[in-house]
């Protein structure tokens, strides 16, 4: 959730999640019913530990003509490495493991209001600099699915960013409702993040290429270098193209 916390509380609370999402049992309560794809509702636990869980298997995913089937699971994956490479906290922490039915991404469940979306708080100033970091982030992972559904709020000035399986490919994919920085500058301190993580991915053997390598392909990790090298050079947030939708649909 995007907001102002140590790096040091996000850095052990994050490793705390991962490691009980890597190595705890799971457990299935139900489907969720507003998915397209199959999404269940879990809990994994360890020991005296337990978590509420979002699973999304491989093997429930719909087939899409301009992504690969079985790779939206690894996408959910790899926006998070890519979030977290970038200190930037508002992607649960999320795994790909074995599950009930198969390999597939494992997220910790944020319990947000779901009543409280982008549509709600996107004009409210507590909410700017955080919206301006998503939307930065979808830029770069080319996210082609930005609904307002997909940015809830958690607290003042917190956001949570679900559903990001229709991220990284190599065509201009961005289809987003968050348009209103169009044109401005990036803040700065947005930038400095953003040129640490062009800086980490130039070097193949950074923990966060290695991160990404099982997750996309090698033409996919070029594009997302590319895509952030013409964000940094620009400065400045793009604006909606002309030549192709924009704008999700449904846009909630």
């Amino acid at each position: 959730m995007y907001g102002v916390v140590s790096e040091h509380r996000l850095l052990s609370a994050a490793q705390a999640a991962l490691t009980l999402l890597r190595e705890g049992d799971l457990t299935l309560v139900g489907l969720l019913p507003w998915s397209s794809n199959y999404t269940f509702l879990g809990q994994i636990t360890r020991g005296d530990e337990r978590a509420p869980i979002v699973y999304k298997p491989m093997r429930g995913e719909r087939p899409l003509w301009d992504f690969r089937r079985s790779t939206l699971a690894r996408r959910e994956v790899a926006a998070y490495e890519v979030s977290r490479a970038l200190g930037w906290d508002f992607i649960p922490p999320t795994v790909l493991r074995e599950g009930p039915h198969g390999t597939g991404s494992v997220q910790l469940f944020v319990d947000a209001d779901q009543d409280a979306h982008f549509f709600t708080f996107h004009e409210n100033p507590a909410f700017r600099h955080a919206l301006q970091a998503l939307a930065l982030f979808d830029i770069i992972v080319n996210n082609a699915d930005r609904k307002g559904g997909h940015c809830l709020r958690v607290d003042a000035g917190r956001i949570v960013a679900i559903d990001h399986g229709l991220c990284f490919h190599v065509e201009p994919k961005l289809r987003t409702v968050i348009w209103q920085f169009a044109g401005e500058l990036i803040p700065t301190d947005l930038a400095a993040d953003l040129r640490r993580l062009a800086a980490d991915l130039a070097a193949a053997d950074s923990p966060t290429t290695q991160a990404l390598a099982p997750l996309i392909s090698p033409a996919e990790l070029a594009a997302l270098r590319d895509r952030l090298a013409s964000l940094l050079t620009a400065g400045r947030f793009p604006t909606p193209p002309e030549d192709r939708r924009a704008y999700p649909w449904p846009p909630v």
